[in-house]
């Protein structure tokens, strides 16, 4: 089969095209053949060697059909996206025309939709779900803020929560921006100076609720952007991966408000996260309904993936970006 391999550590340029063996799922597995996948800032890291070392084959997310289940539990040809379960981690990811998905990472769904369309949607909209639901308990009527709202994971949360019935605030480190995310549904924009707390403050705002993709080096802002007893769950590290210098809960943790961390990477699909706990058809159905904002920013042929890594490193996609398999 076809296949993507990081050849070193590096830039997009270490993405390189080869030929692999077909893949065989073991017990426990299903066997996809990939239609289309959507890139993922974690597949950055892991190309870089950033989370060391790391599978040969990259990707962590695709839409597709099964080939093969040894459970008898999804039919060959049923429509599935598949996510997380560690690919591109300890497993071969999703870079390629076939991949084997632990089971409990294997959804089949049912949808109009394009497979570029699809592949779209998997980890971003299931992890912004588990994090304005589980995380946050958001509410409708609440006011909660998206941080690093251009992002696609920070789109998606924007339009589940506006669909939810939240008043959303979106911020944008760059006010030429401000328009798209009125376009995404947000009901306000604030450009992100790493100030947002004075900003609220000034603007009279009370926020019930922060989602932070941004990450560790805004976090203490964050935290005093809610109001008393407001919650803030980070979900992102598009700051960076640097810690938090000298955090000490006594002093930068507001008394009262609620901080939480979802790492979707390394939980969904998990008893304890089980992907079933997402309403996947329910959101795939608002979207080709229009309900849902979910079109991929651009789509790439699988010869494109290098120049595909680099517009998603540029910052300049402001959506998702989406590779077709041929």
């Amino acid at each position: 089969m076809r296949a993507i391999v990081i050849s070193s550590p590096g830039g997009p340029e270490v993405l390189t095209h080869t030929e692999l063996p077909d893949p065989h799922p073991a017990e426990g597995e299903v066997l996809v053949r990939v239609r289309a996948f959507g890139l993922n800032h974690a597949e950055t890291y892991l190309r870089s060697g950033a989370w060391g070392e790391v599978a040969e084959v990259t990707g962590i997310e695709c839409a597709g059909e099964v080939l093969q289940d040894p459970s008898g539990r999804l039919a060959a040809g049923t429509a599935v996206v598949a996510l997380l379960g560690g690919m591109g981690r300890t497993r071969n990811g999703s870079y390629a025309e076939q991949v084997t998905v632990p089971a409990s990472n294997v959804l089949p769904v049912q949808t109009t939709l394009s497979w570029a369309e699809l592949a779209a949607v998997p980890e971003v909209y299931a992890t912004a779900w588990s994090a304005l639901h589980g995380n946050l308990a958001l509410r409708p009527g609440e006011t909660v803020l998206v941080r690093g709202a251009t992002s696609s994971l920070g789109r998606a949360a924007v339009d589940l929560a506006r669909d939810h019935g939240a008043t959303v605030l979106a911020t944008t480190r760059d006010a030429a921006r401000a328009g798209l995310l009125r376009e995404f549904g947000a009901d306000r924009v604030l450009v992100d100076d790493g100030q947002l707390a004075s900003q609220v403050r000034e603007l009279g705002l009370a926020v019930d609720a922060v989602l932070d993709i941004v990450g560790n080096s805004v976090l203490r802002d964050s935290l005093a952007t809610v109001r008393p007893r407001g919650r803030v769950c980070q979900l992102g590290f598009l700051g960076g991966l640097a810690p938090v210098d000298a955090f000490n809960p006594l002093t930068d943790l507001p008394s009262g408000v609620q901080l939480s961390f979802f790492g979707s990477a390394f939980v969904l699909g998990t008893p304890e996260f089980p992907l079933t706990a997402i309403p996947f058809d329910t959101i795939l159905a608002k979207i080709a309904a229009g309900r849902l904002r979910a079109e991929p920013a651009r789509v790439f042929d699988f010869a494109e993936i290098v120049e595909a890594h680099r517009v998603m490193a540029s910052g300049t996609a402001l959506g998702k970006l989406v590779v077709t398999v041929d």
